[in-house]
């Protein structure tokens, strides 16, 4: 890789980049067949997880007093696989109360449920759950690569994929490395993501919220397991590719979802959190088999496809950070004040 370069060379940071390629007229966000085109989120895995959605949303509603009007908020809805899969498994009770809304750059699909208030923007003042599956990560962030010297310099790329290494960082984005990824003294080469616009985004989300919960899930990792040479990627059609930023792949990396949490969040594992709410992939005893067979098969199915979900090294691995907003997150029954343990560190992939 070389050094030294600007904007002259024909490259841009890695966060102007994946702007235009994800975002921009031609981005991959925009093409016709979506995020689900291209690889499989949990919503994708399972119905399993959106009526895990829906359990947390039933406890948010019974935490918030069940008010005469209750928010579910999609935040990064693709194509609004979760929020129809949501509205289709909400109790009746709740369904005529709940005022569902999709936050995404891209068209509106066609065949969505009229329900669903789908937008650009999140708006202000929701009071209920904002819940955002793999959306930080495609959050576009700089990334930092230590020269010959030890020093963390930009890297910058061209529309083909080349690298070079522009300037040192310095200003806000050293503070953050700083405090989240230290590069000092770390061998040549090293990489981090610098995390700071995913913090203001997450900031930026919950803070629209009046009161509620608003969950991140994305892979991610801790403090003390960073990766030495970062998580930027590509996928396309279902594989890791090289990323390259001329919008015909998805460009994504892991999410310091530490860093990220406001005062009074925390971390548990998509594992624990699914656990929490009776996700939990137990077999169905094999006396059901003989006494009504078509039950068995349909729970043997259904575990399979919640052990995916809970799978430790696979799904069950990604981070969900819970940020309560005026509610008290021992009424939720999931976290660290409901049962599980709040400590997690993870350097599972996505998938």
């Amino acid at each position: 890789m070389g050094s030294g370069a600007n904007v002259s060379s024909g490259a841009r940071t890695w966060r102007e980049a994946t702007e235009t390629a994800l975002y921009g007229p031609e981005g991959f966000y925009r093409s016709p067949e979506g995020p689900a085109g291209h690889f499989r989120t949990s919503v994708h895995a399972s119905p399993l997880y959106a009526g895990a959605v829906v359990e947390l949303l039933c406890r948010v509603d019974a935490a918030l007093g069940h008010p005469a009007e209750l928010a579910f908020a999609d935040v990064g809805a693709g194509r609004g696989e979760l929020v129809a899969g949501v509205l289709a498994r909400c109790p009746a009770e709740l369904a005529g109360r709940l005022r569902p809304y999709a936050v995404e750059l891209a068209d509106r699909p066609e065949d969505l449920d009229p329900r669903v208030s789908w937008r650009d923007t999140l708006p202000e003042g929701l009071t209920g759950l904002l819940f955002a599956n793999e959306w930080l990560d495609n959050v576009p962030v700089d990334v930092a690569e230590t020269d010959g010297e030890g020093t963390p310099r930009q890297v910058l790329v061209r529309d083909d994929g080349e690298e070079l290494l522009g300037d040192p960082v310095s200003g806000e984005d050293a503070d953050w490395l700083k405090r989240w990824w230290p590069l000092e003294g770390a061998p040549p080469g090293s990489r981090a993501e610098i995390g700071h616009p995913r913090d203001a985004a997450w900031r930026q989300a919950t803070g629209t919220l009046r009161s509620g919960l608003a969950v991140a899930v994305d892979y991610a990792h801790g403090r003390a397991s960073r990766p030495p040479y970062g998580t930027l990627t590509g996928f396309r059609e279902g594989r890791e590719v090289r990323p390259v930023p001329d919008g015909s792949c998805d460009i994504t990396a892991h999410v310091a979802l530490d860093a990220a949490a406001l005062p009074g969040g925390s971390v548990v594992s998509q594992r624990e959190a699914l656990r929490a709410l009776g996700v939990d992939g137990a077999r169905p005893p094999l006396s059901l088999a003989s006494t009504d067979p078509a039950a068995y098969v349909r729970a043997l199915g259904a575990a399979g496809e919640a052990a995916e979900l809970t799978a430790p090294a696979g799904l069950g691995g990604f981070g969900w950070l819970l940020q309560p907003v005026e509610l008290p997150p021992e009424a939720l029954g999931i976290g660290p004040s409901g049962g599980s343990s709040g400590v997690w560190e993870s350097g599972s992939s996505g998938v």
